[in-house]
């Protein structure tokens, strides 16, 4: 894991976080327009969230099924809050505050920091 300092701030949109499991299926909607690496992606429950579309595999009848674990949490932060990032997927990156908090921010909005 890797430290980083929050340069723009960041706020979760306001809706219910959406949990996908490798082997589930959607219905896939739209591209985002800001994030064209994401897609909609709607859940059988009915619950929908934007998610990479590079998580998804289109099987011979259409149907989009995950080939990973993904959930839609997003981390707010404002500048100057240090965080612990794990892993980056589509320009956003896994990451957890110093109040135990974690989801995905984008990496505009951080800088990594070089330890020595």
């Amino acid at each position: 894991m890797q430290r980083a300092r929050v340069i723009a701030a960041h706020h979760a949109p306001e809706r219910e976080a959406v949990r996908i499991a490798r082997g589930q299926s959607a219905v896939l909607g739209a591209a985002d327009d800001q994030w064209p690496d994401f897609i909609w992606a709607t859940l059988a429950q009915g619950l929908g969230g934007w998610m990479p579309a590079d998580i998804f595999h289109m099987d011979e009848v259409g149907t989009a099924i995950a080939q990973q674990d993904y959930d839609t949490c997003a981390l707010d932060a404002e500048p100057g809050d240090l965080l612990t990032v794990e892993r980056e997927h589509a320009g956003w990156w896994w990451a957890h505050d110093a109040h135990g908090r974690s989801g995905w921010i984008p990496a505009r909005s951080i800088e990594l920091i070089q330890e020595t």
